[in-house]
């Protein structure tokens, strides 16, 4: 790497010699997101309080919306509705709005949100003060994650299935360009001073670092510790990449200032999105733990491997997006199978809040002063009250599927929400037979059992993410090894369509296996 000369901002004056911690002097833990806050909140160097202006968003995948929350109640004021509810009339060949509403981000004056929907490829930007999507952009396939530039004109956004990163008019809608940027982009975000962009991949074991002025790839970050990172975020000071590593459950720390990998983390099954915050007692970095339902707190060091000070257990499933309050007291992480948002005290790192909003929480950004009025306009209720059910489940072998393994996780979970008058059941399953199909059935509660979907494991003996939708009346969910080595199938060959009294009824299935 030669980061170092390219760097055109400097952190001088930021490190203390001898300290176990950062002195920070921007001290507004969202400036992330802009990738900072307003010119005059950073020059004055002073965090935010929380209030009634502020908003927190949610992606919701599932109900195709984004929720939006008042940080100051820790009320769900309603949702922003950007496609229907999947299945419903997402099938119809003539329909036309958004599905797998994913990805958030916000402009530096915070007027703008910037909302990306990895199944139908599209970008739609907010306006934060009405709520209302003012241009829509298709954009490359299998979309994921983006950034701002500084003067809010552009959104850029990784493409997966195009390896490209899409420069997207902000301002009127419309591509600008695509940029070459090597295999499975996953995510853009920026430096401070917007010159550099960085991207990292999921086919990829590295950083790709682009001017954005001109385009240019400059460098390459290597030696992460896995191909495959679905997330990333800079540091608010600039000096450090956390780059998470979800299937193996580790996380690679940049130091962007000495030029090289800070440290490797293992941190967990799952692990998925950092962020940070900067408190009285120092500078700390946060990362979700999906399959262990934890939040994990790291004190930043200036130098060497930063240091694990805290696990918080959160009150749901599958912790996901993060992000923290302008101030840094509180922490806003989503649950991605509980449709729920926990407020974390950074000064206790405790739970102290838990919020409903709607299905399936993918990325979240908190955005002080979102609502100059206070006001919430425009919003609808899709989504709202619709709470997944985390239903139990047996293994092969008769073991509790949901017994938490401390390294591995679970090895099989199962979610069911209701969607457009049928159920969207989600298995996730761990630690299984390598290379091999399963079975997933419906269990009644006298213990007969009635076909869901079949699935095949990867070389690892995991299943991300099956999908099937049905009308669900079990109790629980088991699975069994078939034997075969067929492609997976869903309930609709296995039924034939003849549905069930109990289980399951319908042959609106079909199977689905990712990672987001």
């Amino acid at each position: 790497m030669s980061l170092k000369r390219r760097i055109g901002w400097s952190v001088a004056g930021l490190v203390t010699a001898g300290a176990t911690a950062l002195s920070v002097a921007v001290l507004v833990p969202s400036a992330q997101a802009g990738p900072a806050d307003s010119a005059t909140t950073v020059a004055a160097g002073k965090p935010i309080p929380v209030s009634s202006h502020d908003r927190v968003y949610t992606a919701d995948q599932t109900s195709n919306t984004v929720s939006v929350i008042d940080p100051s109640t820790n009320k769900t004021l309603g949702t922003i509705a950007l496609g229907a509810q999947r299945l419903g009339q997402v099938l119809n060949p003539q329909y036309t709005q958004d599905v797998g509403v994913h990805g958030l981000a916000y402009s530096m004056d915070h007027k703008r949100l910037a909302v990306v929907s990895i199944t139908s490829d599209g970008v739609d930007i907010i306006d934060t003060a009405t709520n209302k999507v003012v241009n829509h952009t298709d954009v490359g396939r299998a979309s994921h994650e983006g950034w701002f530039t500084n003067d809010g004109k552009q959104f850029w956004v990784a493409a997966r299935g195009t390896d490209t990163v899409t420069i997207v008019d902000a301002v009127h809608g419309g591509v600008i360009t695509n940029l070459p940027v090597g295999a499975g982009p996953s995510k853009v975000v920026m430096s401070p001073d917007g010159k550099l962009a960085y991207i990292n991949h999921i086919a990829l074991p590295e950083i790709t670092v682009v001017d954005v002025r001109s385009h240019r790839i400059v460098d390459h970050i290597t030696g992460l510790a896995d191909p495959f990172a679905s997330d990333l975020a800079i540091s608010p000071d600039g000096r450090e990449l956390w780059v998470p590593h979800k299937r193996a459950g580790k996380t690679t720390v940049v130091d962007l200032v000495h030029d090289k990998i800070q440290a490797v983390l293992t941190t967990g099954p799952d692990t998925n999105h950092p962020n940070f915050a900067d408190t009285p007692a120092g500078s700390f970095a946060y990362l979700t733990v999906g399959g262990l339902d934890e939040t994990l707190a790291f004190r930043r060091t200036a130098y060497g491997t930063p240091t694990l000070v805290s696990t918080i257990h959160n009150t749901g499933h599958a912790p996901h997006g993060i992000w923290p309050s302008g101030d840094g007291t509180r922490l806003y992480v989503g649950m991605e199978k509980s449709d729920a948002v926990d407020v974390i005290d950074t000064g206790t790192n405790k739970v102290v809040s838990t919020i409903g909003v709607a299905q399936e929480p993918q990325a979240l950004v908190y955005v002080p002063g979102a609502s100059p009025d206070g006001t919430a306009l425009n919003l609808g209720h899709q989504g709202v009250a619709q709470q997944a059910t985390n239903v139990p489940t047996t293994l092969p072998d008769g073991r509790d599927g949901e017994a938490m393994d401390p390294v591995k996780g679970r090895g099989l979970e199962a979610t069911v929400r209701p969607v457009a008058g049928l159920d969207m059941i989600q298995l996730q399953a761990r630690g299984l037979q390598p290379a091999a199909t399963f079975r997933a059935s419906s269990v009644d509660t006298d213990g007969r059992q009635t076909p869901v979907v079949t699935f095949q494991t990867d070389a690892n003996g995991n299943a991300p993410q099956v999908l099937a939708f049905a009308v669900f009346t079990g109790k629980s969910i088991a699975i069994q090894a078939t034997g075969g080595t067929d492609r997976p199938t869903s309930a609709v060959s296995d039924m034939h369509g003849a549905g069930s009294a109990t289980g399951v009824t319908s042959a609106d299935l079909f199977y689905c296996d990712c990672c987001c």
